[in-house]
This record gives C-alpha cells, structure tokens and sequence, in this order.
C-alpha cells in the first residue's frame, strides 16, 4: 500500500484594510430648557441597603421629600476644578438621540449609528444657569400614585461635544445632519420629544461664533454654575409657591427649615 502524503493547501494571505475615522466637533444650542435628573444618592442607597418601613409617628417627624436637596442631587456634576462647567448630562444622552433618530432618517440605521459613532467621554459639559423645577408627576405604581419631583432645569443651555465616527461611510456632514434632527424630535434630559410627553431638551447644531453660544459659554461656566447651585432660584411661579409653602410647614411642625 503506497504511504500518504500530506497535501498543505497553499497559504492565504488576508488583507485588512485599515479603519478610518474623522471627528466633529459639533456646537449645540439648546431650542428648549433642558431639564436635568440624574438617579439620586438617597435612591441608590436604598437600592443598595433599603432602610426598614416606618411607623406613623416615625413618618410624620420625617421628610418625605427635601426639595433643595433633591435639586441639588438632581444633576451630574463635573468635579474637575478646571472644567468648564459644574453640571452635565452623559453622552449616552446625545449617542441616544442619535441612535433613535437613525430611525427616522433613510440610509441608515440605529444599530449603524450605534456602531460607527463615538463619543469619547463619559460626561459631556453644559453651559446655562440652573434653577429650581418642582412639578407634580405620576408613579409607575398600577395606582398612577402622584408625588411631587424636584430637578434640576436650565432655560437656557449649550454645549460643545466631540463625536468621532467611521469614514467612508459617514461624513462630517451626516453627523451634523443626524444631530439636528437629533434635536428636534429626540431630545435629552426628562420631558423629551422622544418619550412623547413634552417638548424639553430639544437643540439644535450652531456655529462657533453663535451669539447665544458664546454668551452662555461667558456668563453659564462653572463659576456662575456653583453660585446658582447655592442660592437656587425658583423657576416658575409652581416651584415657587410649593418652596413657598415647605419652609412655612417646616416651621410649623418644628422641623428644620430648608436654606
């Protein structure tokens, strides 16, 4: 019987061409006031340790809600001393609306832009001066429960983000497109087009020398941020009257009252 012999098919050599990119540096201006409402400390805490129920007496020498703290967790913050702002909202926010955008535009797809895009950080900046929201809302008990939601809201607001994306098949171009209607029938922050309820946190894509651009960038940085965040200001006369009435029942019950 004739021995076998081992026949190796010839080698293959596999080319891969390089991955090119370009990125954006996009300019945003927000149409709308963005409302910001970061997951709470006190919610995660109770997530990760929930606390015991409590009694009638122990409920009623309680606060159920602290409206000033609530707003001043409401929010990211950027602890860089040198940012240049105090609060932020997550780039997941603005891939997002992107992502859900795709949707609505031919030639592409969510899952297209959710793999050719990219933002490089984890927070993006945002220029405005905050104020205080407090607005009543339903809970997502089978009762629709209502309670009262503190957060953080800002008329006015900008921000400056860089998106890298994969070349040739997305230009400069499509992002900017794909951002402005982003904008407009997506959103970021509560209250969004996008979840149907409402119409804040649309923007839209500005130039550079924008002229409310660069006066939010000037007079909503960090500094006047930290300041407002202090001294918080009512945003509309419902906020008002609802911080209005908390210190005036503080006082009366004997607790605390609110700074």
């Amino acid at each position: 019987m004739p021995a076998r012999t081992s026949r190796n098919p010839p080698s293959v050599e596999i080319e891969i061409a390089p991955v090119e990119h370009g990125i954006a540096r996009v300019f945003i201006r927000g149409r709308t006031p963005l409302i910001l409402n970061r997951f709470s400390e006190k919610a995660r805490h109770e997530l990760l340790l929930p606390g015991g129920r409590k009694n009638a007496a122990e409920r009623a020498q309680s606060l159920k809600h602290d409206p000033l703290a609530e707003f001043a967790a409401a929010a990211h913050r950027l602890v860089d001393e040198h940012a240049p702002t105090l609060l932020a909202f997550p780039a997941t926010a603005l891939k997002g609306a992107m992502r859900d955008a795709a949707l609505e535009m031919k030639g592409t797809s969510k899952a297209q832009i959710g793999r050719l895009t990219f933002i490089g950080a984890d927070l993006i900046p945002v220029f405005g001066i905050p104020h205080v929201l407090c607005s009543t809302v339903r809970m997502a008990d089978p009762g629709r429960t209502p309670d009262i939601r503190t957060r953080v809201i800002l008329p006015e607001w900008a921000a400056v983000a860089e998106i890298t994306f994969v070349t040739p098949q997305l230009r400069a171009q499509s992002i900017l497109n794909l951002l402005h209607a982003a904008g407009l029938i997506c959103g970021i922050g509560d209250w969004r087009p996008q979840k149907g309820s409402g119409s804040y946190g649309q923007f839209e894509v500005v130039n550079a020398d924008d002229a409310v651009l660069m006066r939010l960038v000037k007079s909503g940085a960090r500094k006047q941020q930290l300041a407002a965040m202090k001294a918080p200001v009512a945003w509309n006369s419902e906020s008002q009257e609802l911080l209005a009435w908390y210190n005036v029942e503080l006082r009366r019950r004997g607790l605390r009252e609110a700074a």
